[in-house]
């Protein structure tokens, strides 16, 4: 299984994800600063990994901390949160995992520094861990809905990459493929860091599993002459009810699905649902730099000066998805019941 992020002693260990395909470097993180570039610089990416990594540099953070009295550790604690929760707005799981964090702390901070670093070391571990189990669990669940024979439509990247491992919406595939069906990937190109074409095809080949790649604008022509079956893709919130937060171009994937008639899916743990957003309206949308559509790979495609738009992702309505599918359960509407009932479910057994 591809390793997205891992603790090591000599730090934490992330797959540059800026520099695949073409190659296959690791980088290891020796402070909270560097792990919270390295989610702002998208060197790691996708809502579970971001959650993973952000548990991963507070627990840096706190063991690198010197002797300090209780009150100056309080504080400095509060700026490692503080730093690694402003490094990216849109994901929920990175503030899921820094609350829990806080709530690991707030309860052996009297405890002295050595008992303090072994207990969110070993929370972070635990997030890791479990978030390779929900994964799969998610997968065998999710993969009920996959016909065999399917030719699956995905948008942007929810694999291995995009999580500790295994994936969401790659989950959701490979566990189809895991139980004998035929499954057929068409990978949506995901402008404009090439998402779907730089990392989707890679692991996606890496596990023998059959991808072609598409450009965005192509979809709705494939959908239009019957050649996609299903639409699975991940998830950076969802809403109370129902409404999904997802890398920009997904809400234009679901108009597509709906006018053909084809099932969109989405695929996410339940640690991505936001109960306390009513709706998809609040979400803030990350605004990232305009370079970032103006080149690829440093080469300019504008005129220089250009004003661009960048918005990082999009809000898809709740009535365009068919399912969610969690690793507690397939969620269907009405979403604010089911979805409610999956994370209590989930609260219950945490």
């Amino acid at each position: 299984m591809i390793k997205t992020i891992e603790w090591t002693d000599a730090g934490v260990v992330m797959l540059d994800q800026l520099l695949l395909p073409a190659e296959e470097v690791y980088r290891t993180y020796t402070d909270y600063e560097g792990v919270a570039e390295a989610i702002r610089s998208m060197v790691i990416r996708g809502a579970p990994a971001i959650g993973v990594a952000a548990a991963m540099g507070v627990a840096l953070g706190v063991k690198n901390l010197p002797e300090l009295p209780p009150e100056e550790r309080d504080r400095r604690f509060g700026a490692v949160c503080d730093a690694i929760s402003a490094t990216r707005p849109t994901a929920v799981n990175l503030f899921w995992a820094v609350d829990r964090m806080k709530r690991v702390y707030a309860r052996v901070r009297d405890e002295g520094p050595g008992e303090i670093r072994r207990a969110l070391v070993g929370e972070a571990l635990r997030m890791h861990a479990a978030d390779i189990e929900s994964n799969r669990a998610l997968g065998r669940m999710g993969q009920e809905l996959i016909p065999d024979g399917a030719r699956v439509l995905t948008h942007c990247n929810a694999g291995a990459l995009a999580t500790a491992g295994y994936g969401t919406a790659l989950g959701v595939i490979r566990a189809a493929v895991e139980a004998g069906k035929r499954v057929e990937v068409f990978a949506d190109e995901t402008r404009p860091f090439l998402q779907g074409a730089r990392l989707t095809a890679w692991e996606l080949m890496k596990d023998g599993i059959g991808v072609t790649v598409i450009t965005d604008n192509m979809a709705g022509h494939f959908m239009k002459k019957g050649g996609i079956d299903c639409v699975v893709v991940g998830a950076d919130r969802i809403a109370a009810n129902g409404d999904v937060a997802n890398k920009i171009g997904t809400y234009t994937v679901a108009v597509l699905a709906r006018e053909n008639n084809i099932p969109f899916y989405v695929a996410a743990p339940v640690s991505t649902v936001d109960l306390e957003m009513p709706d998809g309206s609040g979400i803030r949308i990350e605004e990232r730099d305009g370079d970032e559509v103006r080149t690829i790979r440093g080469v300019r495609i504008t005129p220089e000066n250009v004003p661009v738009a960048h918005p990082a992702f999009d809000v898809t309505p709740s009535r365009y998805v068919g399912a969610i599918m969690t690793d507690r359960g397939v969620a269907r509407a009405p979403y604010a019941g089911s979805l409610r009932r999956l994370c209590a479910q989930a609260a219950g057994r945490a």
